[in-house]
């Protein structure tokens, strides 16, 4: 048996009635809530009941026949999973009737069925081979193949299009359950029972294959079918795993539970886990498929070093690369000061992880100077939330929209970056929940099967902050406020002052539609949707109804990748507070986190300025507490973040560099200047499971770690903390965390820790927020929200229940400013950038798997209109142009764009997105100005625009190295410590 601690199937969901009745099954009296299925009850006694098309992730069907019961008092024999439970019943499951009537369904099942389970991948995890066996069916009656001159279905083709599974129609059994979990789990409505009768199929589409389908390759259907008609290629090439280890997504900040299934040490499949909280049993593409990366020949497993970044690589042992990194970071130090180095921590890697190397450069550096990825993405997120309401993070649980009313998405692509959100959500839309997205571009969500937002509201972008000013402009002068929860729950005077601000005619939507460009009706319309639930409500439709909409805000970077990320973030805050939505479920103010951990690597003291748990470095009593558990003295003065890491680079005062898991180069804007002030430092130590673009100015390169081959826990982006389970050995030896501890020894600071639990526990210890949180109640409970402690000893899925964490919640003002990046005669458009569903962030990992299938390269996405101004076609090369750089890249003629406006992802390094982007960047934190490039786009004739974009580019950085290099002795004779 794969796993002695198997997932029990109810067969139907839970009912969420608090109504309980009394019923008697085989004899023995079980109690269950009112409209539980016979099945889930019978199950719930001790029952089990043969099934097919009955699963407890999908509603009832009703198709198989095999659940069917006796009811004492009632005619006929009812299916079990759509009967539901009542007081007094007394149910059969057992009985000589019910026995042959199952018997015959199976012998008909088996009778258009290949009799192939000894080489069948299924094996041993068939549910119509263990049916047959429960149902005691030992022959058929009626003929199997051509021998017997019956039509049957034993010959039809199989579909290996998709390169994860394979769909065998040969082996199938209608039992629709694919079929309905592609429409009720995932909700994309991608298949559908094709012919009448005797001829039903499961078919995507149009009978077409599933890659040429709406398919999105989210494993739901391959999960839900009870037999190898839907089968992973891994499964059917490996065979059945053998043990099963539990452990946490390492792509997207949902954090999806799976459950690694294995042989040995090597991973046969990924299924999502039925406990996983933040997914429940569902999954996406990357999770669920894409993890092959792991064991890529491209992974690089030996230490390597090399003096100059122009030599070539030679491999070492870990201690000889550990030894060189730490005599060099001690070399510069001593020759340019103690401030000459720093960190850059991963949103990838653990919060273990992330935590000893923010401690490595506060201890064994003896500086501030740590940051994260999180500074180039949700930086704003962190200091807009702690302004307004008093904790850097979101408010909610994932599955808190299931109580929403009216679903506002700002900035966010759901479908395609955080895909098993988006499936919750979109359930919730089908139920009925109102939807506004606030987007430049036409993204899924706007209109997608069964899907239709309300308004969409479809900025210029670099308006985030006037069009949500002249949202609460509309609520502010139509009556629409909650002013009972502002008077109870939010500070007085800036209230008032944010009331009077917001209230001028400047912020009206007529005054902004033309900065905008969204009409004022449908943005009057649409804050009236947002606080009424009626897109013509107005204060007394409101009063009428007695009751307002639980109304959640959902964003993501297009909110904080502005100059005014800050700004449109507390903006975001305001218009919460305003409607008195934070505090309960269905509403809140929710950031949709971009990598695994980003929410993680902010809590556990990445930033230059804080301490883990977001304290302040100046605060002596909370550096006190670190200094007294670390033993070592800490500075009050906060380091530097990336940005200015690369500036003092440029300057001659910033030297060396320790980057665990990121890739600056591709992921940071301007990359020239990037790469520039790399190549100007003396040695860069890089850790990663690839020779990533930065890892070609790294002077050492130590082999990374992934989620496989690692312990810890990971926090998502509705703070879950969740276990990463170590399901294989690290390839090259050690887990990140170890190469870690290995370089703060050798720098003369000792870490003596054997496992991640026990930096958990010192974690735990110093941080308030976590102080509840152990390894131990994390195996216990699944998962744990923070904050996690006294007060909630597990966890808190809900934040600002009664209270604001700052007490009373502020209002600021929000005055719009327009972006330094403005359209002009040489720059006519406006470049933004995003992410799509089989890719993630910079590709690394994506990239060295089969996602390629479906998004081989990033492709410049613009309006048929901007197109044939430029005589461009869909499919040409062109070339993009900025005051940063140039580059150039396939067009994607486009109706989801507006006109003036063009897109990209930023997927590839060869795509050079980054290459054209600015360093404006957000007022408060720094977080780059991603979302608004002013550009030029005009075709190009060269059949590999962007190989030899990307060759120029290279090519001048080499001249620059060389140039730099040559010059070398001068350099340092000239510089001063």
């Amino acid at each position: 048996m794969l796993d002695p601690h198997a997932e029990i199937d109810y067969g139907t969901p839970a009912s969420a009635s608090t109504q309980a009745v009394t019923l008697e099954i085989d004899g023995q009296a079980v109690t269950v809530p009112a409209g539980t299925s016979l099945m889930r009850a019978a199950i719930d006694a001790g029952v089990q009941v043969p099934k097919l098309c009955a699963t407890d992730s999908l509603e009832p069907f009703g198709s198989c026949r095999l659940c069917l019961v006796e009811i004492e008092g009632r005619r006929g024999y009812p299916a079990s999973c759509t009967t539901p439970a009542e007081a007094g019943m007394k149910v059969r499951t057992q009985s000589p009737k019910l026995q042959e009537l199952r018997k015959g369904v199976m012998e008909l099942y088996i009778s258009d069925h290949p009799l192939d389970c000894l080489t069948c991948a299924a094996n041993g995890d068939c549910e119509l081979q263990d049916m047959a066996g429960v149902t005691g069916l030992r022959e058929v009656r009626y003929g199997v193949g051509d021998q017997y001159g019956g039509a049957h279905h034993l010959k039809s083709a199989k579909d290996e299009s998709n390169p994860y599974f394979t769909y065998d129609p040969s082996k199938c059994i209608v039992c629709n359950r694919c079929v309905r979990a592609c429409e009720e789990t995932q909700g994309t409505f991608a298949l559908t029972i094709s012919g009448r009768g005797f001829e039903s199929r499961v078919s995507a589409g149009q009978d077409q294959p599933f890659m040429e389908s709406e398919c999105v390759s989210c494993g739901a259907c391959v999960q839900a079918c009870p037999t190898a008609t839907l089968q992973e290629k891994s499964v059917i090439w490996l065979g059945q795993a053998e043990h099963s280890v539990t452990t946490t997504c390492a792509y997207c900040g949902v954090g999806c539970g799976f459950k690694a299934e294995m042989k040995g040490n090597e991973v046969v499949r990924m299924v999502p886990w039925k406990n996983g909280q933040a997914n429940e049993g569902h999954s996406c593409v990357k999770g669920r498929f894409a993890w092959g990366y792991a064991t890529h020949k491209d992974r690089i497993t030996t230490p390597m070093i090399r003096k100059r970044i122009t030599d070539p690589w030679q491999e070492v042992s870990w201690d000889e690369a550990i030894g060189y990194a730490a005599s060099e970071f001690k070399r510069i130090q001593a020759k340019y000061g103690r401030d000459a180095i720093g960190g850059i921590v991963s949103s990838r890697c653990t919060n273990e992880e992330g935590y000893l190397v923010q401690k490595l450069v506060r201890a064994a550096f003896g500086n501030n100077n740590v940051d994260t990825c999180a500074r180039v993405c949700h930086s704003p997120t962190g200091y807009g939330l702690k302004q307004t309401l008093g904790e850097s993070a979101g408010t909610q649980t994932f599955k808190s929209v299931e109580k929403s009313d009216v679903i506002m998405v700002i900035g966010a692509n759901p479908t395609d970056g955080h895909p098993v959100f988006a499936s919750r959500m979109k359930k919730r839309l089908r139920e009925g929940a109102k939807l506004i997205v606030v987007d430049p571009r036409r993204i899924d969500l706007v209109k997608s099967p069964h899907v239709k937002a309300d308004h969409h509201l479809q900025l210029r972008p670099g308006t985030n902050v006037a069009v949500i000013t002249a949202l609460a402009h509309v609520i502010v002068t139509e009556g629409l406020l909650d002013e009972a929860y502002i008077a109870e729950r939010c500070e007085d005077k800036a209230f008032r002052e944010w009331r009077e601000f917001v209230s001028r005619d400047a912020n009206s939507p007529e005054a902004t539609a033309v900065v905008t460009g969204v009409p004022a009706t449908e943005l009057r319309a649409a804050a009236r949707l947002f606080t009424t639930g009626r897109s013509d409500g107005t204060a007394a439709t409101l009063q009428a109804r007695g009751a307002r909409p639980n109304a959640a805000i959902y964003y993501g970077l297009g909110v904080t990748e502005h100059s005014q990320g800050s700004t449109m973030v507390m903006g975001i805050a305001n218009l919460a507070m305003a409607t008195g939505n934070v505090g309960r479920e269905g509403v809140g103010v929710n950031p949709l986190r971009g990598q695994n951990n980003v929410q993680g690597s902010c809590d556990i003291g990445s930033f230059p300025h804080e301490l883990p748990g977001y304290r302040h470095v100046s605060d002596s009593s909370t550096r006190a507490l670190f200094e007294n558990a670390w033993n070592v003295e800490l500075q009050p003065e906060p380091g530097l973040r990336i940005p200015n890491m690369f500036d003092a680079a440029l300057s001659g005062s910033f030297m060396g560099l320790y980057c665990e898991g990121e890739d600056i180069v591709q992921s940071d804007p301007d990359t020239q200047h990037v790469a520039h002030a790399l190549s100007s430092m003396e040695c860069i130590v890089v850790q990663d499971l690839f020779l990533n673009e930065t890892a070609k100015y790294a002077h050492v390169f130590l082999p990374g770690s992934s989620f496989l081959e690692k312990d810890g826990t990971f926090t998502n982006a509705e703070r879950r903390i969740s276990r990463v389970r170590k399901v294989m050995p690290p390839k090259a030896g050690l887990a990140d965390w170890e190469v870690t501890v290995k370089l703060s020894n050798a720098l003369g600071y000792p870490m003596d820790y054997t496992h991640p639990e026990q930096i958990m526990a010192e974690i735990a210890a110093l941080t308030p927020t976590f102080s509840g949180v152990s390894y131990e109640k994390l195996d216990r409970l699944g998962s744990i929200q923070w904050p996690c402690n006294d007060e909630a000893p597990e966890g808190t899925p809900t934040m600002h229940i009664d209270r604001f964490v700052r007490g009373k919640g502020k209002f600021f003002i929000t005055q719009y400013v327009a972006s330094d990046e403005k359209v002009t005669r040489r720059f006519p458009l406006l470049l933004t950038t995003g992410r799509i569903l089989s890719q993630y962030n910079v590709g690394a990992q994506t990239r060295r798997t089969e996602n390629n299938q479906w998004h081989s390269e990033d492709r410049l996405e613009l309006h048929p209109h901007d197109a044939e101004e430029r005589g461009i076609r869909d499919g040409d090369w062109v070339g993009i142009e900025s005051r940063s750089g140039q580059t150039v890249l396939r067009a994607q003629v486009s109706d989801r764009m507006q006109a003036g406006v063009v897109y990209t992802t930023f997927h590839f390094p060869e795509s050079g997105a980054n290459v054209i982007t600015t360093d404006s960047s957000d007022w408060a934190t720094n977080c780059p100005e991603y979302k608004v490039t002013a550009v030029q786009v005009l075709p190009v004739m060269q059949p590999s625009g962007w190989q030899k974009a990307y060759s120029r580019f290279t090519e001048v950085q080499e001249r620059l190295l060389a140039e730099r290099h040559k010059a070398e002795p001068a350099l340092a004779g000239a510089k001063k410590p």
